[in-house]
C-alpha cells in the first residue's frame, strides 16, 4: 500500500501545492468537537511525509460552522475548486469525504476537475487518483454514502420533530402577544398594552374589512404595534413601531392568533444558484393544524372569516380571485356582481362621456382565458340607480337602529383607543422613573456614568412629555367628534336615510361600503328585459326587471315632447320661427344643443311630419299663380297687393314664400291706378270701405 501510494505521487505533483480543507458543520461542533478539528489539521503531516514541504501545504479553514450540503456560503470550498481547476493543486486533503462535500453533485464535480488536472485526493483511509477507474469508483461510493448519511441523520431528527408537531406539542417561535409559561404551554402575554393593541387591531380589521384600511386607521390614531426582536442587541425585547401593511398581513394570516397550533405552512426549496426559497403551501398540505390548542385573541371562526375577507380583497390571485374591496370609482356594485349565465364574478370597466365616468359590468374571465367572446356586458348606470332605490326602500325603517349602533361603536372605539394611548403614557412614565432611579443610585464620583444616566433620564422625560401631549391632543380631538351636537346630527341624519344616501358630498367608496353591509351579491342576466337578482345579507332576495339600455343613437334622439311641439307649431309658424320659440322655452336637442332651423327640418323629415306648405294647401290656400289667375292679375300685381295688405297671405318657409287665402266677393278687380290708391288708403284707415271703389268691367 505504501509503495503504491508513493508511486501515485510524481515530481509533477510535488511541484504544486497541497491543499488541506478543514470544516465543521456547526459552530457548536467547532467549540465542542475539538478532537475532530485536531485530526483534520494533523493531515498536514501526511502531506509532508509524501514529499511536500511544510510551506507548500495550504490550509483552508474559512468554512468553519458551515454545512457541507451545498456550496452556498462556502467560500473556502469555492476557492479550493477554483485553484484545482487552474492547475495549482497537486493534492487535496480532507479527513473524510463528508468534510469536503455531502452533496453528490458538488463531490463528483470536484472529482471531474481533479481528474482533468491530474490532482490527487487524500483522506484518512488512503491516497486516490481520480483519473484511475478503481479509485474514482471508490470515491464515488464514499460520496454517495456521505450524502445518504446526511439524509439519515436529518430523517432521524425530523421524525421526532414531526411527531411532536402532529400532537401540537412542538415548541416553536411564538408571534408577539404569546409567551411560554412555566408549564410549557402557550399563554397570552401579561403585558396589557400588548394585549390591548392586538385586540384593537383585530377589531379595526373587523370593522374596516381591509388590511390597508387598518393600517390607515392606526396611522390616523398615531398608534404603534409591538414586535419582538429576534436578533441584535435588543434580542427578546418588545419593541414598538408604526404598523406596516406587510406586518398587518403577517398578523392576520397567523393561525396562532386564532388559538391554533400549526406546522409545515411553508416548504423550503433550493434554487439552482445554491440559495433557498420558501413556498407557501395550501392548508390541506400543512403537516399539522390543531385548532383550540391554546387561548387566542380571536376565535377560530373569526380567523376563518378574516381569511375569507382577505381572499376577497385580493387584487389578483388567478383562479382564486374573489370580491375586491371598495374602490374610488362610481360603480356602486363593484366587486358584488355575478354573471347569471356562467356564474363567474364580473369586472368593471369605465368609459368617459359628458365629463363623467360611466360604469359597465363585464363578464370577461372565460373570454380572456380561452380567447372566446365576452359572456355579457351591461351598462351599469341604470342598474346602480335601481339597486340604490331598492336599498332606500328597504333600509329606511331600520335607519334609526343602525345610527344608534354606529354611535355605540364610535363610543367603544374611542374608549379602546384612549386606553391604549393612556398605556403608552404610563409606559413612558415607567421608563422615566426607571431612568431616575438608576441616576439616583449611581456613585456621584463616577462622573462618566452619572452623566450618561442623567442624559438618559432627560431623554425619557422628553419622551414622557411628548407622549402626554399627544395623548391630550388626541383626547380633545376625539371628544370633539363625540360631543352631544355630533350625536344629535347622527340621529337626525338617520331619520332621513334617502337624503343621506343621495347627498352629493358622500364619497363613492363610502356609499359602496354601505351597500356591502346590506347586500351579499347581485346577479345580472342580460336580455329583454334585464333581470337583476339582489341577495341581501341574511338570505332575503329581490328580483328587479329593467328595460334594456338604449343604444347610443337612441340616446341622441330628440325627445318625443320636442317632436310633438314641432308638429303643433308647424300649423302656425315656419321652421325658423319654431326654432326661436323652442329655444326661448328651454327645449334642447338630443345632444343638449340649442334648437336650430336645420334641426327642425331634420326632425320633420325623420318623423314624417307634414310640411307647413302641405298643411296650408290642405286648408285651401292658393299659390301666387293661382291667386293671380283668380283675380285676373299678373303675379307682380299680386305681390304688390300682398305688401299693401289687400290680400291675406301666410309664409310657408323662411325665404319667405307665401300661400294666399282665396279672394272673397269684395276683392277688387282691374283697379284704375288712381282709384286704387284712394281705395288702398281707405282700406288701411278703416276696417270696412265707406265708398265703393270704381273699377272697369
Amino acid at each position: 500500500m505504501t509503495t503504491d501510494t508513493h508511486q501515485k505521487v510524481t515530481p509533477q505533483h510535488l511541484r504544486r501545492h497541497a491543499y488541506l480543507y478543514v470544516r465543521q458543520s456547526t459552530l457548536r461542533q467547532v467549540f465542542e468537537n475539538t478532537e475532530s478539528t485536531a485530526r483534520q489539521y494533523a493531515l498536514r503531516q501526511r502531506a509532508v511525509a509524501l514529499g511536500w514541504s511544510p510551506d507548500q501545504v495550504i490550509v483552508i479553514d474559512r468554512d468553519q460552522g458551515q454545512s457541507g450540503a451545498s456550496v452556498a456560503g462556502r467560500d473556502g470550498f469555492q476557492r479550493l475548486v477554483a485553484d484545482v481547476g487552474l492547475g495549482r493543486a497537486g493534492l487535496v486533503m480532507g479527513l473524510e469525504v463528508s468534510r469536503l462535500a455531502r452533496n453528490s453533485t458538488d463531490w463528483h464535480r470536484l472529482l471531474e476537475i481533479c481528474a482533468l488536472t491530474d490532482t490527487l485526493i487524500l483522506d484518512e483511509d488512503g491516497l486516490y487518483d481520480p483519473a484511475h477507474f478503481n479509485d474514482r469508483l471508490l470515491l464515488g461510493l464514499k460520496g454517495t454514502m456521505s450524502e445518504a448519511e446526511l439524509h439519515v441523520l436529518r430523517a432521524r431528527l425530523r421524525g421526532g420533530v414531526l411527531n411532536k408537531a402532529r400532537r401540537g406539542e412542538l415548541e416553536s417561535p411564538l408571534p408577539i402577544g404569546f409567551v411560554y409559561g412555566p408549564d410549557g404551554r402557550v399563554h397570552l402575554d401579561s403585558d396589557q398594552q400588548v394585549q390591548g393593541t392586538l385586540r384593537l387591531f383585530f377589531e379595526t380589521f373587523r370593522r374596516t374589512g381591509s388590511a390597508i384600511a387598518t393600517v390607515k386607521a392606526f396611522r390616523h390614531q398615531h398608534l404603534q404595534v409591538p414586535h419582538r426582536a429576534r436578533s441584535g442587541p435588543h434580542r427578546g425585547e418588545v419593541l414598538w413601531d408604526d404598523l406596516a401593511h406587510s406586518r398587518a398581513l403577517e398578523i392576520l394570516h397567523n393561525p396562532r392568533y386564532g388559538g391554533a397550533f400549526f406546522f409545515g405552512r411553508t416548504r423550503q426549496r433550493r434554487s439552482p444558484a445554491g440559495g433557498c426559497r420558501f413556498q407557501t403551501l395550501p392548508r390541506d398540505e400543512w403537516i399539522a393544524l390543531v385548532p383550540g390548542a391554546h387561548d387566542g385573541y380571536i376565535t377560530w371562526e373569526a380567523y376563518e372569516e378574516n381569511q375569507r375577507r382577505l381572499r376577497e380583497n385580493a387584487q389578483a390571485h388567478g383562479a382564486e380571485r374573489r370580491m375586491s374591496p371598495p374602490r374610488e370609482g362610481p360603480a356602486l356594485l363593484q366587486g358584488l356582481v355575478l354573471c347569471g349565465i356562467c356564474g363567474e364574478r364580473m369586472t368593471v370597466r369605465y368609459r368617459r362621456g359628458h365629463g363623467r365616468l360611466w360604469p359597465e359590468y363585464v363578464c370577461q374571465k372565460n373570454g380572456i382565458r380561452h380567447g372566446e367572446p365576452l359572456c355579457q356586458m351591461l351598462a351599469g348606470a341604470a342598474i346602480d340607480e335601481a339597486v340604490g332605490r331598492l336599498l332606500v326602500e328597504a333600509v329606511s325603517p331600520m335607519a334609526l337602529e343602525v345610527a344608534l349602533s354606529v354611535q355605540q361603536e364610535l363610543q367603544g372605539r374611542w374608549e379602546d383607543t384612549d386606553r391604549l394611548r393612556r398605556q403608552q403614557v404610563e409606559r413612558a412614565r415607567d421608563d422615566a422613573d426607571l431612568a431616575r432611579r438608576r441616576f439616583m443610585q449611581v456613585d456621584p464620583d463616577n462622573r462618566l456614568v452619572a452623566d450618561e444616566l442623567e442624559a438618559e433620564w432627560n431623554r425619557r422625560l422628553r419622551a414622557l412629555t411628548e407622549a402626554h401631549d399627544e395623548y391630550e391632543r388626541q383626547r380633545h380631538a376625539d371628544r370633539a367628534v363625540l360631543d352631544e351636537e355630533p350625536r344629535r346630527r347622527i340621529l337626525a341624519l338617520a331619520t332621513d336615510f334617502p337624503r343621506l344616501w343621495q347627498a352629493p358630498g358622500i364619497p363613492d367608496r363610502e356609499r359602496k361600503r354601505m351597500v356591502r353591509l346590506l347586500l351579499e351579491d347581485v346577479t345580472l342576466v342580460k336580455g329583454r328585459p334585464i333581470t337583476v337578482h339582489v341577495r341581501f345579507r341574511g338570505g332575503a332576495t329581490r328580483t328587479l326587471t329593467l328595460p334594456p339600455p338604449l343604444p347610443a343613437w337612441a340616446l341622441r334622439q330628440t325627445s318625443p315632447e320636442v317632436v310633438a311641439e314641432i308638429d303643433r307649431l308647424l300649423d302656425t309658424y315656419t321652421e325658423g320661427q319654431i326654432a326661436r320659440i323652442l329655444t326661448e322655452r328651454g327645449f334642447r336637442s338630443g345632444t343638449g344643443q340649442l334648437v336650430t332651423p336645420m334641426m327642425v327640418s331634420r326632425v320633420r323629415q325623420r318623423y314624417g311630419l307634414r310640411p307647413r306648405y302641405q298643411r296650408l294647401r290642405d286648408r285651401g290656400l292658393l299659390t301666387m299663380a293661382e291667386a293671380a289667375q283668380a283675380l285676373g292679375l299678373c303675379s307682380a300685381t299680386v305681390k304688390v297687393w300682398r305688401r299693401a295688405g289687400l290680400l291675406r297671405a301666410h309664409p310657408y318657409d323662411d325665404k319667405p314664400q307665401y300661400l294666399f287665402e282665396p279672394p272673397g266677393t269684395d276683392a277688387p278687380r282691374r283697379y284704375k291706378w288712381k282709384g286704387l290708391s284712394a281705395w288702398a288708403r281707405r282700406r288701411r284707415s278703416a276696417p270696412q270701405p265707406t265708398k265703393e271703389v270704381q273699377y272697369e268691367a
